[in-house]
């Protein structure tokens, strides 16, 4: 069986400390109840947009831009939540975070003019999804649980916000329609504030990085090490290709003569599937080197894009290329999270995921962008799609030397 990095002395006392008073198991469960919470209204923002170009004037031009400052934020900042939490506990940071993301949700509903839903969607939930979304959640995992549970735990994780998504669409979608959209975003900050409570079963250790240099040094050392940086740069290739099928695939199913239905259909398949893909992919995560799942993950996606645009678009090749694809989907977020907690321990997880986060946010922001430009000047997507199949090819070339060992850390200086 593949083994974990152990934790560190501050670490191992906190989590004898916690283990009296709050078992894993409830851990595991306020963590998931987390990324399900967080994950769940963020993705369902697109349902806002009809009902919100029907009542504002401002409507158009702002949304586009508070979703993008949104998710720009939420990769900008989240290095820096991670390193906060890794510095004073993940429990204050999951606190604010969650603070944010209910008071942005809450102006937004009420936002009078498109510069205030620019600051309310894009600025506070960017920044409380940084400081609240399932990647904190896994910090605090690898710093709190036994090794030999860690890895199913992020699969766990993993699959819950993926299980957000699919619980919060069609509550989403009845909530608009019955109540407004407006009213729909106040009953969502209402139940993002659970996030707050929920934290507190997630008490982590403070960090001590002074014998280290700082947590500036532990970065500089990680963003000169090999192995991390090969991962980190996969997870930039996970980014732009899970943004730009969400953001492009419907449109690709009706312009290749499908209904719009059945794109609707294909992409709930992607969230069903995922749950058990990333439940899976953390269960192997126990067992298998975590670099060769990865590669694995990557090439699989090349092939079955490969697959899916070299046939005749049907219906059953849709669903199918749909299901096969959700197995993918998160897939990536369990091995490459265990890989780095092993690589340089469960103090740092949080910040260190937190900038290859970032880079998957960046490929997310080019996937997405790509997918328009080439539509707009081609009037097809074929050439995202086969940049996307390189991509796949090339991370998963990039994952196979990686190296999946502790990192030695520097000696502890002396007291003067």
């Amino acid at each position: 069986m593949q083994s974990t990095s152990s934790p560190d002395r501050a670490t191992r006392k906190v989590l004898s400390e916690t283990s009296k008073t709050t078992p894993p198991a409830l851990i595991v469960v306020a963590g998931c109840l987390i990324a399900l919470i967080s994950f769940g209204p963020r993705s369902v923002m697109g349902v806002f947009q009809l009902p919100i170009f029907a009542t504002r004037d401002w409507g158009a031009g702002h949304f586009a831009i508070a979703l993008a400052l949104q998710n720009l934020l939420w990769g900008l900042c989240q290095p820096f939540s991670g390193a906060l939490a890794d510095r004073f506990g993940a429990r204050p940071v999951l606190i604010f975070g969650g603070l944010f993301y209910a008071l942005g949700l809450a102006l937004m509903g009420v936002a009078p003019s498109g510069l205030t839903f620019d600051l309310s969607a894009g600025l506070l939930i960017g920044l409380g999804l940084s400081g609240a979304s399932f990647n904190l959640v896994l910090g605090a995992f690898a710093k709190l649980l036994p090794p030999k549970r860690l890895s199913y735990a992020f699969g766990a994780a993993t699959a819950a916000g993926s299980f957000g998504q699919f619980l919060f669409s069609p509550l989403a979608g009845g909530l608009v329609a019955g109540k407004g959209w407006e009213t729909t975003c106040l009953i969502f900050a209402g139940v993002t504030l659970l996030i707050a409570p929920l934290a507190f079963a997630l008490k982590t250790p403070r960090g001590d990085f002074s014998a280290r240099g700082g947590q500036g040094a532990v970065l500089r050392r990680a963003l000169g090490h090999k192995s991390y940086m090969l991962l980190a740069a996969g997870f930039f290739t996970c980014g732009f290709q899970l943004a730009f099928i969400t953001v492009h695939f419907q449109r690709y199913v009706v312009e290749a003569g499908l209904s719009p239905q059945l794109g609707a259909w294909a992409f709930a398949l992607v969230g069903i599937f995922n749950i058990f893909g990333s439940l899976l992919a953390g269960y192997l995560g126990g067992f298998l080197p975590r670099p060769y799942i990865l590669a694995f993950i990557y090439f699989a996606r090349a092939v079955a894009t490969a697959i899916f645009i070299a046939l005749p678009a049907t219906s059953d090749s849709t669903l199918v290329f749909a299901a096969v694809t959700g197995l993918l989907w998160l897939s990536t977020v369990p091995p490459t999270s265990g890989a780095i907690s092993r690589m340089f321990g469960a103090g740092n997880l949080s910040m260190l995921y937190g900038f290859a986060f970032f880079l998957h946010q960046l490929g997310g922001f080019l996937g997405v962008l790509l997918g328009g430009f080439a539509r707009a000047a081609t009037g097809s997507y074929m050439p995202v799609w086969l940049l996307s199949i390189a991509l796949g090819v090339i991370s998963a070339l990039l994952n196979l030397p990686v190296v999946e060992r502790e990192v030695e850390q520097p000696a502890a200086q002396p007291a003067q």
